[in-house]
């Protein structure tokens, strides 16, 4: 088979499309890029949709935390700390035992039992605690002048928070929240090793490098190649990090914007 005809077969495999039964033998180099390649797709889906909706539900709760009011600061505060002091893998099995015993209770939750939905859910709520602690210590970092001089101006309420308050708080917190994002879509290779089941072997790239590793017991080959994606998908988040970057410090001069240093976060 060549390398073409196997892209054809397996490279939309973890989706469900192409070839439905794993090679036996014989083991290609090119078999062994395209699936692992194919089970990215399932990686970037975990972490893209985790990062973004996480993102909204860390600014709540770094703004909770910051609170006077009990009310909102214990609640931000105990999520944090219960979902920092859990190992995520951990919080896999609980959370997938935990949709179980509600999928016998109503049918609606019956897509949180999947890893599609379920693990998602893990992992927002993971990155939203992580990066709620960031953003809260961005906040608390914010130069009392800028709020004092927004009121000067007029400003109050949610219209202060949203012109000052928040872009300063995210300038300060982005190199240690670019390297939150890299860690997230690291933690995704947890996903299928952890409760929630790969259906019709439709897993991860981690779920797909095990394969072969256990099926050519020799691990130096799929794992390197796995390896390669994620630093190549690592440089890409460097890079759609830094523009963001650089947009939220545009009005800085060009040698006062803090950029991420490439090799540290590579290590993280």
């Amino acid at each position: 088979m060549s390398c073409a005809a196997t892209i054809a077969d397996y490279g939309l495999r973890s989706l469900g499309y192409g070839e439905r039964l794993l090679p036996r033998g014989d083991f290609t180099l090119c078999q062994q890029f395209t699936l692992i390649g194919s089970g990215m797709i399932w990686n970037v889906y975990f972490g893209v949709l985790a990062f973004v909706v996480g993102f909204t539900l860390a600014t709540l709760l770094a703004v909770g935390k910051a609170s006077a009011n009990p009310l909102f600061r214990k609640p931000a505060e105990w999520f944090i700390f219960v979902f920092r002091g859990s190992p995520l893998f951990i919080q896999f099995f609980f959370g997938y035992f935990l949709f179980l015993s509600l999928k016998q209770v109503a049918p609606v939750f019956d897509p949180l039992s999947s890893a599609w939905a379920g693990a998602f859910v893990v992992l927002f709520l993971n990155t939203a605690a992580y990066s709620g602690e960031i953003f809260y210590g961005a906040l608390q970092t914010v130069p009392k002048g800028e709020s004092e001089a927004a009121s000067a101006y007029g400003m109050t309420g949610w219209r202060r928070f949203r012109r000052i308050t928040w872009p300063t708080m995210l300038r300060l917190a982005w190199p240690a929240y670019t390297n939150e994002a890299i860690f997230l879509f690291h933690a995704t290779t947890l996903v299928f090793f952890s409760g929630f089941p790969a259906v019709q072997q439709k897993g991860d790239a981690l779920y797909y490098a095990s394969y072969f590793a256990d099926k050519t017991f020799n691990p130096f080959v799929p794992y390197p190649i796995l390896a390669g994606y994620f630093i190549l998908l690592t440089l890409c988040i460097i890079g759609l990090m830094g523009l963001v970057n650089r947009r939220l410090n545009r009005h800085l001069p060009e040698g006062a914007i803090r950029r991420p240093r490439l090799l540290g976060q590579m290590i993280r």
